[in-house]
Formats: C-alpha cells, structure tokens, sequence
C-alpha cells in the first residue's frame, strides 16, 4: 500500500507524466537568456577510479566566519521504506576556513551572480546571471562544463533529485558542478560573472548528484551503483583526489538510479567534524565522523534513522550547532544536534507545513525556505533564538504557486542573506525574490528561457 505524500499526491502522481513541456500545467500537477556560449580557457581530465567501483548553492562556513554557518544548501530525495514512499533532493556545501591566498592564482571570485546548471544531457552548461543591487538578473553567459548532464529513473521534476549539484567556494573563488550522465565533476575559476579555467576529473562512482565543501576539502556523492561519497582536495589547479577518502553508502541502485532509491545530498558540519548524507529509500541520515585531514574516521557511517519520512535537505542554523532536515513524505523539518561520534539527537519533532512534497531547504539569517514541487510553493521558517522552530505564517506559504513558476526544486540564498532564488524546473524559469523583516518574500525578478524539465531539465542554483 502506498503512502501519500502530501494531501492528494500518491506514488504515481510523482512518476514523470506523459506530456510534453510547453503543455500549459494546472497548479495542482506535480511534474517534476540566449546567452552567448564561450569555451574555457583550459581543460585538464584526470579519470581516477576506485578499486571498489562497480555525487551558491554556497558553501557552508565554519563557527569563526559569518557566524558559523554554511551559508546554503539544497537536496531532494524520495524513499520507499516501511511501506512508506519518501523524496529526496539534491546536496549542500560548506563555506572554507581557508583564506583565499590558500590557493595559488588571481582568482578574484564571483561577484553578483546567479549560477543555474542546466543538465542538458547532450552537454552540461552552467548558466550565468548578473544580479545588481535590487536582485534583478541578466544574462551574462553561458558556459559548458565538459561533461553531461543526468536524468534519474521516473524523476517527477528533478532529474538529479538531490540538493546541491551546483556549489561557489568562497575561499578558492571555484564553481563546482556535477556532471551526471558522464560521472564527472567540473571546476571553474570565477572572475566576476565570468567562468574560467574549465577542469574536468573523475567523481571516483557512478551519478554524480550532489557537493560539499569544508576548508580546502570537497566531497562528492555518487548516486548510482552502490552509492559512494568520494573526496578531493581544492587546489589552484581544480580538484584532485584525496587518496583513501573514498567510502561506499551499500545501495543497491542500477548505475542510473531511481530518484526514489538515490541518496539526496551530502554536506558538512559547519565544524567540519562530520560530514552527512541523506538516503531516500533506507530512510536513514548517515554521518561519517571526519578526521582532521579530511579523511572519514570509519570505515562504514554511523547509520540514523530518519525521525521523518523521507529525508531529503540538509541545513544548519546560524550557531551550526542544530542541523535542520528535510523530509518528503510528509513535507516536514526535523531538528537535530549531530554527536562528535556521528549519533544524532532529536531537538524538535518534525514540523509539518501543510504544504506538498517538501525536498528542498536554504537558510537566510533566521529564517529558512524549502522548496515543494508537489504545489510549487515556497515555505518559510523562522529559528528563535533558543533554536524553536516555526513557520513564518499560518498557511505555511512564503511564495504562492504562478503559472509562470511550476515545478519548484532547488533554491540558493545570496551571501548578504538579502535574496532567495528559486528555481522553476517545468516552467524553466528562475524566480528571485526579497527576504523581508518579518521573512516574507516578495518576487523581484523572473530570469526565462532555461533548460525547462523534459527528457532531463536544469538542476543546481548557486548565488552570490
């Protein structure tokens, strides 16, 4: 028997339609700027498999800098376990200690930008907005990132069902982006709006899906096959693989996985003590406690059940001391501390919206916002100062459903925590909106024209 996430939506109502984008969409259906392309300067592969082989959003930052969060993050996933069907999206990033001069070059970073990816499966391509002063986006070009893009089994409106996909590094001033359908992972050296230094390597498993950063570390999880988080160090020359980082989750996914059974994103503590991954279909958060050189402490993670159905999303408050989760089945948040030893503790029990579908999940200051693709709205939540939290309004709705704005997936928080951009997957557009005093948003501009969900569809938002 199959449990309904959500009022109205069943298993199948999440399975990928039959219509064609372009198909105008009742608000109620879940389905899941010609920019001029430029080639990057230089390209470097290094393919590194693993023997046991058969994944701004901005990254978070520790308790010393901007008060201790990774500043953004994004994920989605959906489970099938105990009878109970959960979604999950994609992954999340923490913002590094490491200072810029860490890393040799002149990167000068990103500066006012909006970064999507648009997972084309002929051809990954990053496209990147301008932002001025009042959050509206330009085109300012459009980048191929060397690889190709991904589409998960039945994936009702996220081809890469995870948070995460897409990640800024302050500290080395690099985009970092997953190529799923070639199982790679690309690096850029940003300057402005611009995208430079185009390096290609291997992501150590199969689907790529989701990234997070800690000081000059990355991590990758791999979706597909067996499942695998795998590491890198952040250099001046892209990433290179962290020798014995490479730690496998034991799914049992088809190499292309179901967006069901796919684990939804992996992220740091803000303390880089632990590094997290979410799994849809086991319904279980798993913690890999870290050593100080960036390597996991064990062998296999400590394995937590999920006290809410479905964990997808994973996000920190501003202390990084409670870690918020997303939850699909029932498009709720759950509050944790996560122990030195990688055991978590329930603060708060999972808080319910009222909403459909919730996958996704930003902080901005106080407040949170999650993504629902089940009625393309956007939720808002607000943390008191003892860590309680609470919706921003009685409905549980900060951005109503538009016509223009079907298909909510993946959202990202600029680092002034003034915007919030969210991405519209069936309608292929991109939404921005304002973050108020009393965390309502107010819709600011509307960028149109990107890779709209069909055979595949963007996923990954990053913002500056």
């Amino acid at each position: 028997m199959l449990a309904v996430l959500g009022p109205g939506l069943s298993y199948e109502s999440l399975t990928r339609p039959p219509f064609r984008i372009g198909t105008p969409l009742p608000l109620s259906t879940l389905v899941p700027s010609t920019a001029v392309d430029r080639t990057a300067e230089t390209e470097e592969r290094d393919v590194t498999m693993h023997s046991s082989r058969k994944t701004h959003r901005h990254t978070n930052r520790p308790a010393d800098i901007r008060d201790g969060h990774r500043a953004k993050s994004r994920t989605r996933r959906i489970v099938i376990g105990g009878g109970a069907l959960a979604i999950a999206g994609a992954a999340t990033v923490a913002v590094s200690l490491a200072s810029a001069g860490q890393y040799s070059g002149s990167a000068t970073g990103a500066d006012h930008a909006v970064f999507v990816q648009g997972n084309e499966l002929d051809g990954n391509t990053i496209h990147v907005f301008a932002r001025d002063d009042n959050g509206k986006l330009s085109p300012s070009g459009t980048f191929a990132t060397g690889g190709q893009g991904g589409d998960q089994v039945d994936a009702p409106t996220d081809s890469l069902a995870s948070q995460g996909s897409l990640v800024y590094d302050d500290a080395s001033g690099m985009l970092l982006a997953v190529n799923a359908g070639s199982d790679t992972v690309t690096s850029f050296r940003v300057e402005g709006q611009q995208l430079k230094d185009r390096r290609v390597v291997d992501s150590g498993g199969e689907f790529p899906a989701s990234i997070a950063v800690h000081g000059r570390v990355a991590y990758v999880m791999n979706a597909g096959g067996e499942g695998s988080v795998q590491g890198f160090r952040i250099t001046s020359k892209g990433l290179k693989p962290l020798k014995g980082s490479h730690r496998s989750l034991s799914l049992d996914n088809e190499d292309t996985p179901r967006f069901d059974t796919s684990p939804g994103e992996v992220e740091f503590a803000p303390d880089g003590r632990n590094l997290i991954v979410t799994t849809k279909g086991n319904n279980t958060v798993e913690v890999f406690p870290m050593k100080r050189d960036g390597l996991p402490a064990v062998a296999e993670p400590v394995v937590n059940k999920s006290a809410g159905g479905v964990p997808f999303a994973i996000s920190f408050d501003k202390t990084g001391k409670r870690m918020l989760v997303a939850e699909a089945e029932k498009s709720t948040v759950t509050t944790y501390k996560v122990k030195h030893d990688g055991k978590l503790k329930v603060l708060q029990q999972p808080l319910a919206s009222g909403q459909e579908v919730l996958c996704w999940l930003e902080r901005a200051g106080n407040y949170f916002y999650g993504g629902n693709t089940g009625n393309s709205t956007v939720t808002g939540y607000r943390m008191d100062k003892r860590g309680k939290l609470a919706l921003t309004n009685d409905v549980g709705i900060a951005a109503p459903p538009s016509a223009n704005s079907q298909g909510v997936i993946d959202l990202a928080v600029t680092e002034d925590e003034k915007f919030v951009y969210v991405q519209n997957a069936v309608s292929g557009t991109v939404d921005g909106f304002r973050v108020e005093a009393n965390g309502a948003l107010t819709k600011v501009t509307t960028a149109e024209g990107l890779p709209a969900f069909g055979e595949s569809g963007m996923e990954g938002i990053a913002a500056v």
